[in-house]
């Protein structure tokens, strides 16, 4: 690592799918000297003393379950849209670790919500279920590539997290009869094979059966296969993550029925390498 610390933000609404997001941060900055912040957000002024309390109870587990990384706590009073992000921004978080509670969850962040919040930060986000992180960490991440040319920025992070965790990188993209849509897939599967190998991360590289159309489930498909541990998705075109308008796939592959966490960010203006987070 570079001498700055890195900093793991995660909210908490003090349920079990947030309990696991402290889980996976704590895993997290075990492996990267990382410092972990625990953030409530309330709605009224008054209601800040008891969460103090609340949080504090809350940091002294997390610091249970890995004594040497250093917790921090705090507490804002407001929207969760609005302080996520500028809690990641006061604080300079490298990584926000979010727990949804599925298309249905009445609490906290759904999956619709967790989109919300997630395009309204420039931080990448990790967003889990119930599923917890392994000892190792995320061994097997799952990379699907589409036609659009912001999808390659998060090889950035994900060589960076392969690295750190000695993980096997599976790429994966949609099959296209197009003469023309096929070359370009091709071409995203080049690139990421010769950036992967540049930097000695093992890999492989499959089409998968199904079109553009069905490629979430494929995706999810593939990820169950290959026991994946994290999938690597880009934030596109106002949350429409695989370029195909008008279908919600977005809370699909988040709150995937494999309960398998996803690193999601939001495409940068220029075309080099994504993501705030650094490993090394």
């Amino acid at each position: 690592m570079s001498g700055k610390s890195n900093k793991i933000l995660v909210p908490t609404d003090f349920t079990k799918v947030a309990d696991n997001a402290i889980g996976h941060a704590m895993r997290l900055a075990k492996h990267t000297g990382a410092e972990v912040y625990l953030l409530h957000v309330v709605a009224k002024q008054d209601e800040v003393e008891e969460t103090r309390r609340k949080l504090e109870m809350e940091q002294q587990r997390a610091q249970a379950m890995e004594a040497g990384v250093v917790v921090h706590k705090l507490v804002r009073v407001g929207s969760i849209y609005d302080d996520i992000g500028d809690a990641a921004a006061e604080i300079a978080a490298d990584l926000i670790v979010m727990g949804t509670h599925g298309m249905r969850g009445m609490q906290f962040i759904t999956g619709s919500r967790a989109l919300r919040v997630i395009t309204s930060s420039s931080v990448p986000f990790i967003v889990v279920q119930e599923r917890p992180i392994k000892e190792g960490g995320y061994d097997s991440i799952v990379v699907p590539l589409d036609l659009h040319k912001e999808t390659r920025q998060k090889l950035t992070i994900v060589a960076d997290m392969a690295r750190t965790f000695n993980s096997r990188v599976h790429l994966i993209v949609p099959r296209e009869e197009d003469e023309f849509l096929h070359k370009q897939l091709q071409n995203h599967i080049k690139f990421a094979n010769q950036y992967l190998d540049e930097r000695g991360i093992g890999h492989d590289a499959v089409i998968a059966d199904e079109d553009s159309g069905d490629f979430v489930k494929a995706v999810v498909k593939h990820s169950v296969a290959v026991d994946a541990d994290l999938i690597a998705i880009m934030n596109l075109a106002q949350g429409n993550i695989f370029g195909v308008l008008g279908v919600p796939y977005e809370q699909e592959i988040l709150t995937n029925e494999a309960q398998i966490p996803v690193i999601c960010m939001n495409p940068r203006e220029t075309n080099t390498g994504g993501g705030g987070w650094s490993f090394q």
